[in-house]
C-alpha cells in the first residue's frame, strides 16, 4: 500500500539510529569477517576498538572487555584475523559497525601451503616409505612424549591403566605448542633413545587449530623421529588432523588415546563397544547443545538487553576519555610554550646580565682611565724634565761652575755691593767646590773702583 507524504512516519535521528541497530543486529546476528587491523586502540575499561579492512573497504569493530580476556593470542596492527561477530549501529554517532565474540588469525591457507611443500620433498627423500617403519610392539614399558600438564597424558595413562596396569611409563615432559616446542620435542627424543629403556615412544598431544599443531610440522623433529631407535607412535590432534609426525612415525593412531590402545593389551575388549557408543553420545549431545546455544544466541539477539545499552555507554565514556587526553596534552603543550615564553624574558632582564654589561663598562673605562693616567704621568714627566733643565741652567751651582763666586755674610746674606762690608768683617765665600771664610781687609765701594 502507497502512503503519501502526510501520511509516512516522521523519525527523529535517535528513532532511526535505533531502528537501523535493530535491522541489522536480527538481520546480522552472527557473521564471520576476514580482514587486516588497522587503527588498534586499547582504552583503559579494557575494551579493544580497531577497523578491518582489505584493499577496498574498511568497517568499524569493537571488541568488549569479557570477550578479549579469553582471547588466546595478541593481535598486532596490521595483522590479518578472522572474526566471528554481530552487525551493529553506534547509535551516538550513527557509525556503522562489527561487535566482535571471537577472534583468531588468518592464513591457514599459507600453513597448509607449507606444510604441503615440507610433505611432497620429505616423501621424495624417502623419509616416508613403508620399508622403513618399525613394527609396534605390545609394549611393557612405554615412554611418552608430551605436555606435563595436558589433557593427552591424562587420555594415555588412564587407557594404559584400564587396558593393562602392569604397563610401566616413563614421562618425558616437552611443550607441544609454539616456537620452542620443536626443540623440546627433538630433545626428549633424543633422551629417550639414550635412555633406552622403553619398547616404544608416543608422541602426542590434544586437538587444536592447524596453528596450534603446527610444531609438529617442523621438519628437524620429522627427522628426528626417522632415525629414532624406538619405534614411535605418533597421536596428534583428533582424527581429522594430520601432521608430518604422523607420516614419518612408524604407526598414526587417530588420538592419543587410541594410541594407547594400539601399543598395550587390551584386557577388557568387552569395554571397547561401551566406549564407541560414548563417543558417539559425546558427539551428538555436544552437537544438540551447539544447536540449542546457537537458538539461545539467536533469541537473546531478538531480546533488548541492558547490556546493550551499558555497551554503547562505555563506547561514549571511552570516545569522552581520548578527548579528555588529548584536550590535556593540548593545555599542557600550550603550558610548556608559555613558560618557555617567561623563561626567555626573565632571561633577558636578569640583574646578572645587568650587571654583566656593567661589568664589561667598568672593565673599559677603568682601562680608559689607565690610559689616561698613564698619558699624564708621561706629560707630566716630560714637563718635570724640561723645568728640571731649566732650574738647572739657571742654578747658581752652574754659574760657580764656571770659575765664579758667591760671597756671603756670617747671616747668610749675598753680598752684592762692597759697600756691605767693612774692613775687618769675616765673610765666606762658596765655590764651585767648597768654602772659603775670609776677612776683609778693605772694602772698595764702586766709585772708587772706578777711579782706581
Amino acid at each position: 500500500m502507497n502512503y503519501s507524504t502526510t501520511e509516512q512516519a516522521i523519525f527523529t535521528v535517535s528513532q532511526l539510529n535505533e531502528r537501523a541497530k535493530q535491522l541489522l543486529e536480527i538481520s546480522f546476528s552472527n557473521v564471520r569477517v576476514e580482514g587486516e587491523i588497522s587503527s588498534l586502540s586499547r582504552p583503559s575499561s579494557g575494551h579493544w576498538y580497531f577497523s578491518l579492512k582489505d584493499n577496498k573497504a574498511q568497517v568499524r569493530c569493537a571488541m568488549f572487555r569479557s570477550n578479549v580476556a579469553r582471547l588466546k593470542f595478541q593481535p598486532r596492527e596490521g595483522d590479518k584475523i578472522e572474526i566471528r561477530a554481530r552487525v551493529s549501529l553506534y547509535e551516538a554517532r550513527g557509525d556503522y559497525q562489527l561487535i566482535v565474540e571471537s577472534m583468531k588469525p588468518a592464513g591457514e591457507g599459507a600453513l597448509l601451503l607449507a606444510f604441503q611443500q615440507l610433505k611432497a620433498r620429505l616423501t621424495a627423500e624417502g623419509l616416508f616409505d613403508p620399508q622403513y617403519k618399525q613394527p609396534i610392539p605390545k609394549a611393557r614399558r612405554v615412554a611418552v612424549i608430551t605436555s606435563a600438564s595436558g589433557a593427552a597424558l591424562h587420555d594415555i595413562l588412564t587407557v594404559l591403566k584400564r587396558r593393562n596396569p602392569a604397563i610401566e611409563v616413563d614421562i618425558y615432559p616437552a611443550m607441544v605448542q609454539g616456537q620452542e616446542a620443536p626443540a623440546q620435542l627433538i630433545s626428549a627424543l633424543a633422551r629417550a633413545n639414550r635412555d633406552n629403556q622403553c619398547d616404544a615412544i608416543i608422541l602426542g598431544r590434544g586437538g587444536g587449530s592447524l596453528e596450534d599443531l603446527w610444531c609438529f610440522n617442523d621438519e628437524q623433529l620429522a627427522r628426528a623421529i626417522f632415525e629414532s631407535r624406538l619405534p614411535v607412535v605418533s597421536a596428534v590432534g583428533h582424527e581429522v588432523d594430520f601432521t608430518i609426525a604422523d607420516f614419518v612415525a612408524d604407526l598414526r593412531a587417530p588420538t592419543p588415546s587410541a594410541a594407547a590402545e594400539l601399543i598395550s593389551d587390551d584386557q577388557r575388549e568387552s569395554l571397547q563397544r561401551l566406549m564407541q557408543l560414548r563417543q558417539r553420545l559425546l558427539r551428538a549431545q555436544s552437537a544438540h547443545t551447539h544447536q540449542l546455544q546457537q537458538r539461545l544466541l539467536h533469541l537473546r539477539q531478538r531480546l533488548r538487553d541492558p547490556a546493550r545499552q551499558l555497551e554503547q555507554q562505555s563506547q561514549q565514556l571511552d570516545q569522552l576519555e581520548r578527548r579528555l587526553v588529548n584536550a590535556w596534552k593540548q593545555q599542557q603543550q600550550q603550558r610548556q610554550w608559555q613558560l618557555q615564553g617567561w623563561q626567555q624574558r626573565l632571561q633577558h632582564q636578569h640583574p646578572q646580565t645587568t650587571l654583566s654589561g656593567l661589568n664589561d663598562k667598568t672593565a673599559r673605562l677603568s682601562e680608559r682611565l689607565q690610559r689616561g693616567m698613564q698619558r699624564l704621568l708621561e706629560q707630566r714627566r716630560q714637563q718635570l724634565g724640561y723645568q728640571a733643565g731649566m732650574l738647572q741652567n739657571l742654578s747658581p751651582l752652574n754659574v760657580l761652575g764656571r770659575g765664579y763666586a758667591l760671597v756671603q755674610t756670617p747671616d747668610g746674606s749675598v753680598v752684592q755691593n762692597a759697600e756691605q762690608v767693612h774692613s775687618g768683617d769675616m765673610i765666606k765665600t762658596r765655590l764651585a767646590s767648597g768654602w772659603l771664610e775670609s776677612q776683609v781687609t778693605y772694602s772698595h765701594p764702586a766709585s772708587n773702583a772706578k777711579e782706581s
